[in-house]
């Protein structure tokens, strides 16, 4: 079963990257939603909610690469991930998922930002012109991560209905995932780091305490 929700973040970005390729020159200037794009600027399917804040996550991590680019501050900080799972497995905890499956998920978070942070040290240094001149604060950045923590484990607990079924699972993350890279215009780099994050969202054995 591990194999299908492997697939399950190709298939949504495979989906997402043929409704791109409706998107006119036009369009995009001007700023309108690309054609065959969902008319709501709402979340799509009962994965929506999850999958934006996933990606709400994912757009945070560009700060982060902001904030840490050419200083002294690494890319890989094991006593601040640590910190981070600890919390994650003790609101788990309190909120009834099992600890170590919410903590599989927050692993799989943290890896995206990597890509991210990554993919964008690359760019800016092969494209000095294109680096961020400004570097955010890094304790303001945590305190938005820490509040998009709480914030995908109450997710994470609200879903547990239908992540708990692998089939509807399956259909709904292919759902929320493709229809959020085109309507967010998530470009290849934030895509890739997409298909990592909801690795762990469809879970054979679901979130429920063990």
């Amino acid at each position: 079963m591990s194999k299908v929700f492997r697939g399950i973040a190709a298939t949504a970005l495979t989906v997402a990257g043929a409704m791109s390729l409706t998107v006119s020159p036009a369009s995009a200037a001007a700023g309108a939603p690309p054609v065959g794009a969902p008319a709501t600027h709402q979340p799509f399917g009962r994965l929506g909610t999850l999958t934006e804040l996933v990606i709400e996550r994912l757009r945070v991590s560009d700060d982060v690469a902001a904030a840490k680019f050419g200083s002294d501050s690494p890319i890989d900080d094991p006593a601040r991930e640590q910190q981070v799972l600890d919390e994650v497995r003790r609101q788990a905890a309190a909120l009834g998922l099992a600890p170590d499956a919410a903590a599989m998920f927050f692993r799989d978070q943290i890896t995206a930002s990597k890509i991210v942070q990554r993919g964008l040290f690359a760019r800016w240094t092969a494209h000095p012109g294109e680096a961020p001149v400004a570097r955010p604060g890094l304790g303001q950045i945590r305190t938005r991560l820490d509040r998009l923590t709480t914030d995908l484990l109450r997710q994470l607990k609200a879903t547990m209905p239908v992540r708990t079924q692998p089939v509807p699972c399956a259909v709904q993350l292919t759902l929320a995932a493709g229809s959020a890279v085109v309507r967010k215009r998530l470009d290849p780099l934030h895509r890739q780091a997409l298909g990592t994050a909801v690795h762990s969202v469809c879970p054979a054995l679901g979130f429920s305490r063990s």
